[in-house]
């Protein structure tokens, strides 16, 4: 079920629900201000003194860093204390002044934003993890902190909120007999997709070439490339945790979420109230 109520921000019009987004006024915003306002429009929404917030990766993520910082140093804002996603929104915070912990396990986090590659129309589940990962990036520990997180917003494009989703779902695997588990995939998803190994470097493959990607816990990545529309996240996702030897994949299913959606027309704002919980 979705919530959708129209709110106004100057210089744009912010509509919710998908009916309404067609109907939208349109605006002179570049794609860069819309995302900003998308950001700036988050931070200002949900974000509260006191609160523990999960600092995501990306783009719009950036910015609301950014912003956050900006806010904190004028005193809007008032003893935030940041838990960083990856090592690009830990220099980002950084940067922006914003106080920050490290994630644990039993980590309370009262809010999150983050960027996602792609969020599935209607039931909002998203995927991440499809960006080649830096450093010590972790795609486990952003969805660890995602899933602790009270309250979660993906902040994105338009072109990344749609139905029929097509590419890759990352999935990570052991390292020992991850081939097996890769034929094992490959054989859920025959004819819809292809099983690809991630390399650290050079070109992709099948078998990920002589340097495949090893995440800093020690597991494969495998980039499960779907060559025609996918018709359902969820079973994608059910699907790929009953393979003996996946650790975890970039399906993000979580309640209650929130996408902030900007366009060139404005920015739409689409509750999920109830869902199924993927994890």
């Amino acid at each position: 079920m979705l919530r959708h109520s129209p709110i106004t921000l100057k210089g744009s019009r912010i509509r919710t629900g998908r009916s309404n987004f067609l109907r939208m006024i349109r605006s002179s915003l570049d794609d860069s201000s819309i995302l900003l306002r998308a950001a700036q429009y988050t931070v200002d929404t949900y974000v509260k003194s006191g609160m523990v917030i999960g600092l995501g990766s990306g783009h719009a993520s950036g910015m609301a860093i950014q912003y956050l910082g900006r806010q904190l140093r004028t005193g809007v804002l008032k003893d935030i204390v940041g838990v960083p996603m990856s090592v690009a929104s830990a220099s980002e915070a950084a940067k922006a002044g914003v106080p920050m912990d490290n994630y644990q396990d039993n980590s309370q986090i009262d809010f999150a934003f983050d960027d996602a590659d792609v969020i599935e129309e209607g039931t909002l589940v998203a995927i991440i993890g499809r960006r080649k990962l830096q450093g010590e990036e972790s795609i486990l520990q952003e969805k660890s902190i995602l899933n602790a997180a009270n309250k979660l917003v993906f902040i994105v494009e338009e072109n990344q909120y749609k139905r029929g989703l097509e590419g890759s779902v990352p999935v990570l695997v052991k390292g020992l007999n991850w081939l097996g588990t890769a034929e094992e995939i490959d054989d859920i998803f025959l004819g819809d997709a292809e099983v690809w190994r991630r390399p650290s470097i050079g070109q992709a493959g099948p078998l990920g070439g002589d340097f495949p990607l090893v995440t800093r816990e020690g597991h494969n990545v495998i980039d499960v490339i779907f060559t025609s529309p996918i018709v359902s996240l969820v079973e994608v996702a059910e699907g790929l945790d009953k393979v003996e030897g996946v650790v975890d994949h970039g399906v993000i299913s979580k309640f209650p979420c929130t996408v902030v959606i900007a366009s060139k027309n404005g920015l739409n704002v689409v509750d999920k109230l109830t869902a199924d919980i993927v994890g």
